[in-house]
């Protein structure tokens, strides 16, 4: 009860005095050379990053740093001396000092802390995936629109002035033809997180209650209370919303131009295997998106390609990126690179880019100086858009039975198929099949564009997981 009188006083103050700071910052915005004072919310890997990024913007100012542990906040605090300490986020948004907050939490916090600095007036980047449920993603963007803000999500390749070239060979130029099919990979080896016989005890350097913040208070019984939360559902979205947004987002913008907002249908299969740790989120994934124009697929693996090794399964293309086949070549397209190839291979362009690293910070920066939201590489609404596509692809999973072969040869695509057919020959190299448990298999769910809500067979058991269950103090408001 302290904890939720302290955000209605909070939020009191901010409704009181959200008017004045709000005109005094478009006041200020009116200069594009005005200097932006920003506050941090995450002081963990990521939110480092973002600081040096920020900091490489002209006239950025860090004013303001925030974690819940103690231990990460004073790190942040040595390095920027001036700049306020907060462990609960609701205070920094509430300082009128701070002009736009970055949001580097666990996926969880992301559309409720974006919502809060939203309705405080001020302008939002917040990292990717944007949401952990589809439905609260739809909310985060309702408040970008009722509160004239300006919001960036942190898929940085947006940024890279390479994609505007890739969209100009492919579309305009037609360089491969007319494009047949776009094939998505994210191949990278981890290392299981370990399973705990007991709860972990978290330190007293955490404020552990606003850690958890919206999601459910459940013991954890992995070893580490960072970073891992990404294998928990409570927390987490998985690799799928930890790498494969970054490029599923690529293939909408350089395919689809963002003309796809998501699937019309998907089908999808995977799980955790191997590991035999505390983590829930699938190391095997893959899925198929009918678009209703291009097929997309997505093969997705975090072991190697045998026991005890040190590379990746083979597959074609890159580890972490995409193909576009077309009638006449394709294009294979990562961070920062890509090449285009002739039917027989040979080497048509080769495209260098620049990772979109403070480039998009830069972007995000202009856009709050000149209040133009249309200038943002990744407004909300299509960080929206590619975040869908991942918590789609996760929900498949979840909504999932045992494997089912005739299900997905029912998809008679031959790049699906294969593969399907790959993804078998590597759990065979680890002694399992596509029939092994705890392999799960959807079945094909369709999507209503209209309502963002499943329609027909398994309907009911597929729209359960677009809304979560909120803790009480931290509800996510329906805007939408």
């Amino acid at each position: 009860m302290a904890n939720l009188s302290r955000r209605h006083f909070i939020s009191a103050a901010i409704a009181g005095g959200v008017t004045t700071s709000l005109a005094a910052r478009a006041l200020r915005a009116a200069n594009a050379n005005d200097e932006v004072s920003i506050g941090i919310i995450g002081c963990g890997v990521r939110g480092t990053k973002l600081m040096d990024q920020f900091q490489a913007v002209p006239g950025v100012n860090i004013v303001a740093v925030c974690d819940v542990d103690q231990e990460r906040l004073g790190v942040a605090k040595e390095r920027f001396p001036s700049a306020k300490g907060f462990t609960d986020m609701r205070e920094l948004i509430a300082d009128e000092r701070i002009d736009a907050v970055v949001i580097a939490t666990c996926n969880h916090w992301h559309c409720l802390a974006a919502i809060w600095a939203m309705e405080a007036g001020k302008d939002v980047y917040v990292e990717k995936p944007l949401s952990h449920s589809h439905w609260e993603g739809k909310q985060a963007v309702a408040a970008a629109r009722k509160y004239n803000r300006i919001c960036q999500v942190g898929t940085q390749q947006r940024s890279d002035p390479m994609q505007a070239e890739i969209k100009q060979f492919l579309h305009d130029e037609q360089a491969i033809g007319d494009i047949q099919f776009a094939r998505v990979n994210r191949y990278g080896i981890r290392r299981p997180i370990g399973k705990r016989a007991t709860p972990l005890q978290v330190g007293k350097n955490v404020n552990y209650d606003l850690w958890v913040g919206p999601a459910a208070d459940q013991p954890i019984y992995r070893e580490a209370l960072h970073y891992d939360w990404h294998w928990d559902w409570n927390t987490g979205s998985g690799e799928m919303g930890n790498w494969g947004v970054h490029v599923l987002d690529d293939v909408r913008n350089n395919v689809f131009r963002d003309s796809v907002a998501l699937p019309t249908r998907i089908l999808a299969g995977g799980g955790r295997v191997v590991f035999n740790d505390a983590g829930q989120t699938p190391n095997v994934h893959f899925a198929f998106f009918d678009t209703g124009s291009i097929p997309v697929v997505i093969g997705l693996s975090n072991l190697p390609g045998e026991p005890g090794g040190k590379t990746s399964p083979n597959h074609p293309g890159p580890d972490s990126g995409y193909i576009v086949v077309g009638e006449g070549g394709s294009l294979e397209g990562q961070r920062g690179r890509a090449v285009a190839k002739d039917s027989d291979g040979r080497i048509i362009k080769q495209f260098k880019g620049n990772r979109g690293d403070v480039v998009h910070q830069q972007n995000f920066i202009d856009a709050v100086r000149s209040r133009d939201a249309s200038m943002l590489n990744t407004d909300i609404a299509v960080g929206n858009d590619s975040t869908g596509w991942c918590n789609l692809a996760n929900l498949a999973v979840r909504a999932g039975g045992v494997f089912d072969s005739a299900t997905a040869k029912a998809v008679d695509h031959p790049r699906w198929l294969d593969l399907v057919s790959a993804m078998g020959e590597h759990l065979n190299n680890h002694g399992l099949d596509l029939n092994s448990e705890p392999l799960r298999m959807s079945p094909m769910l369709e999507l209503d564009a209209a309502t963002e809500r499943f329609i027909g067979d398994h309907a009911d058991v597929a729209n359960r997981f677009l809304k979560r269950e909120y803790r009480n103090g931290f509800e996510v408001p329906t805007l939408a």
